[in-house]
């Protein structure tokens, strides 16, 4: 199919409800962080946005229908495919609300748990620390994979997504991941100006790539075929190896739409940020814990870099150091162009102990996560600081939850604009 009947049918068939962005003003992108477990702390925040929505314009309207992009990096692939994804009625497969229960169900299936693992990840809080340190030592070193074998999320995405691909997402969406076999990224997406038939790729592929967390779970290999038959390989892991925060991507990838002559876009200049709503979320770090020094990591072997009491040192340091230096690019690109309202992070950098964890999936760990969600959005909006990297209260703009309703309102206000312009036309 040529890209502009791709287009035309997307629009036709599953956008109807939020006609595209040059039939309003702004273009509407949420973005959401990866994280593993912690995913439930944006779904919390997402619940709620859906929520504010539906009271604004009745209980069937979803977050698909006020999204001009939709971002997801590995935990945030998954539930961005989850909130776009279509069902039978050609509606998304998961209402925001839903989201939650999702992992509490799922996560320790996915991430199960068993008391020699829990020994080895916390061995400094047990009485027989030194034992169990040796003894882990020693079975690190004898086996081989990753920590969980994959086969339950493989299959559990294989039966919820079953044949559906990356064209019938219901909005557009972005999915990085990254492919170790060329070392370098790999980005999914719908948008014209970057769809290739050869990645019309299965949505349970998409996700399984992006969700690829080295040491957690194994790589992902599949196959497509381009207009020519021509058969591309993809050698996948973790997209947060290329963007744990996917924000600049969605929003450079709208410049490509823009400059490409998108009609749906061509109304809006390149980086303009009055004319851009973002939603940014997070999914906690442990950032101000304070659990290492230099002295500490001096003294770290390789093994001691990759784990240590219950932690991935190196992954943690790189995916934060990314999503952090994403959001500081993005706060600064906004405020210089007095668009500061334009742009929401809603980020907690204050977690600590099993809150911390991607993956420790036992049921006090994953109510306790749903708290925190919950309690984030009694907290004040806050930004990074450029030159600390906390993040810090913003004096006068109230609560992420108030954030998020005045958000709803913006949202809501876009799309009565675009459909009575459709209408009128």
């Amino acid at each position: 199919m040529a890209s502009h009947d791709r287009s035309n049918a997307r629009i036709n068939a599953t956008r109807n409800a939020n006609p595209p962005p040059s039939a309003g003003k702004m273009v509407t992108v949420l973005s959401i962080d990866g994280g593993g477990i912690k995913g439930i702390i944006p779904g919390t925040m997402l619940a709620f946005l859906e929520s504010k929505l539906q009271v604004l314009d009745g209980p069937d309207v979803r977050l698909v229908d006020y999204f001009d992009i939709v971002a997801g990096t590995s935990t945030g692939g998954l539930v961005a495919t989850m909130l776009t994804a279509p069902n039978n009625d050609n509606r998304p497969l998961y209402a925001a609300k839903d989201i939650n229960d999702f992992y509490v169900e799922q996560a320790p299936l996915i991430f199960p748990q068993n008391e020699l693992l829990l020994d080895c990840m916390y061995a400094k809080r047990s009485p027989q620390r030194k034992i169990i340190s040796l003894y882990c030592s020693i079975n690190r070193i004898s086996t081989t994979g990753p920590k969980y074998d994959g086969k339950y999320l493989k299959t559990l995405l294989q039966n919820m997504l079953g044949n559906s691909s990356i064209d019938q997402y219901l909005t557009n969406v972005i999915i990085p991941a990254f492919d170790v076999k060329y070392i370098q990224p790999t980005i999914f997406t719908n948008l014209e100006a970057n769809f290739d038939v050869s990645r019309n790729t299965k949505l349970s592929d998409i996700c399984l790539g992006t969700s690829a967390a080295p040491t957690y779970l194994p790589g992902h290999y599949f196959e497509t075929k381009d207009s020519n038959g021509d058969i591309q390989t993809f050698n996948l892991v973790d997209g947060g190896v290329a963007a744990s925060n996917p924000t600049l991507l969605a929003m450079s990838l709208v410049t490509e739409e823009i400059m490409g002559q998108n009609p749906d876009f061509s109304h809006i200049k390149p980086m303009d940020c009055t004319r851009i709503l973002i939603i940014s979320l997070g999914t906690g770090s442990a950032k101000w814990e304070a659990r290492y020094s230099a002295n500490m990591v001096s003294e770290w072997s390789t093994n001691d870099w990759l784990f240590s009491n219950g932690t991935t040192p190196l992954i943690d340091f790189y995916s934060n150091a990314s999503a952090d230096m994403v959001d500081i690019h993005t706060s600064v690109l906004f405020q210089s162009n007095n668009a500061k309202a334009n742009y929401l992070r809603i980020q907690i950098d204050t977690l600590t102990g099993d809150a911390a964890t991607l993956d420790l999936a036992t049921k006090e760990n994953l109510q306790n996560l749903v708290k925190i969600g919950k309690d984030l959005l009694k907290a004040p909006v806050s930004r990074i600081n450029l030159l600390t990297g906390k993040y810090e209260a913003c004096r006068g703009e109230g609560t992420n939850e108030e954030a998020l309703a005045h958000f709803a309102n913006l949202l809501s206000d876009e799309r009565k604009l675009r459909r009575s312009n459709v209408n009128a036309h």
